[in-house]
């Protein structure tokens, strides 16, 4: 089964490749890897189990990453002339870049060109450009291509792969993370600085690229989590001292800035704000008592006598038959006349019928 390798070229630019020799490779060893025309210089990166680990898109070595995908193979390990030939196309590659800067003023684009890279057989020479808007360089590459006499390749990248190509050194005195370790490009919007309370000034917060700073990602969950546990500013809270409004919040500290209706303000740490608020949680209370229909109780004997079973069912029987008459006579519509159903004839029961007649008492 051929051995991943993981091998890194100019830019800091990185491809995966099969090896199928059995010539032990340790990182850092330059090897030529046949790629899709001709063949490529570079440096090992990864080998082996280290390099399946690492995902195509970057993602630091998960675990549950599928393998990535190969687009060659390696050829052999580097000798010296084969390292010095390439040290020499890196020395040229400034004069080139140079070149095509004037070609492009010569053909009146609006492109700024970054970088330029030569394939290690001379077969291919990628410019890269950064530009605003969509660039139609059929003409530029037509004139490159008769110059230099190879293929011409134009890729067009974005402010933050320039300053991952260029490396560089950033603000806080260390080289950019995008060219030094960080694998994966994320993006980062406006709302990370103000979740975070920084400065919306764009030279505070921009990076070499021009762009927002990529390190604005890293504490982001830090900060959301830690401001769930305080409130929110702005907000009117109930305090010992009367009303008070949250005014700021040091999640650092654990404090909280309170400005009264006076004007006045007071610093007060957050578990004594909780306590004059009375949301300390308290102990547990015991849980409360089931229903009395729940509660168990003492049946008696489990041996029941004749007479006990029938003086209960007596007892129980005439208030069934109570309820049940009742629960009737309010909806039975009674039929015929007293006398059809065996009563008196001077009961009229709700929904009978009048006599016609009244009774003639003179006889």
């Amino acid at each position: 089964m051929p051995e991943l390798v993981q091998v890194r070229f100019k830019g800091n630019r990185t491809a995966f490749f099969a090896r199928h020799d059995e010539a032990s490779l340790r990182v850092g060893d330059s090897v030529v890897v046949a790629v899709e025309r001709g063949h490529d210089l570079g440096t090992v990166a990864a080998v082996g189990e280290q390099a399946a680990r690492k995902c195509g898109v970057g993602c630091a070595g998960c675990a549950l990453a599928a393998p990535p995908t190969t687009t060659g193979t390696v050829v052999r390990q580097a000798s010296a002339e084969d390292s010095h030939l390439g040290a020499e196309l890196r020395k040229a590659e400034d004069d080139i870049r140079r070149t095509v800067i004037e070609r492009v003023a010569a053909h009146k684009l609006t492109m700024k060109v970054s970088d330029a890279e030569w394939q290690w057989d001379r077969k291919k020479l990628t410019i890269y450009f950064t530009s605003e808007k969509r660039v139609d360089f059929r003409s530029l590459v037509r004139d490159l291509a008769a110059l230099f006499r190879t293929r011409i390749e134009l890729r067009q990248i974005g402010a933050r792969d320039e300053a991952k190509r260029l490396e560089g050194v950033g603000r806080c005195g260390r080289e950019y993370c995008c060219s030094s370790w960080l694998p994966e490009l994320r993006p980062v919007s406006l709302s990370l600085a103000k979740d975070q309370r920084l400065s919306l000034n764009p030279s505070q917060i921009s990076g070499g690229c021009g762009r927002l700073l990529c390190c604005l990602r890293y504490e982001h969950e830090f900060y959301v989590s830690s401001r769930k546990r305080f409130p929110k500013e702005g907000k009117i809270l109930r305090t010992a001292k009367g009303a008070e409004k949250v005014h700021a919040v040091d999640i650092f500290r654990e404090r909280v800035l309170l400005r009264a209706e006076d004007g006045t303000t007071r610093a007060v740490a957050l578990v004594a704000l909780r306590e004059e608020m009375g949301e300390v949680p308290t102990r547990p209370q015991d849980p409360p008592s089931p229903p009395s229909a729940l509660v168990a109780f003492d049946e008696g004997p489990s041996t029941v006598t004749a007479e006990q079973a029938i003086d209960t069912v007596s007892s129980e029987q005439p208030r069934k038959r109570r309820r049940r008459r009742g629960r009737r006579g309010g909806t039975r519509r009674n039929r015929g006349t007293p006398e059809e159903r065996g009563t008196g004839g001077d009961v009229n029961e709700a929904g009978a019928d009048p006599p016609t007649e009244p009774p003639d008492d003179r006889e």
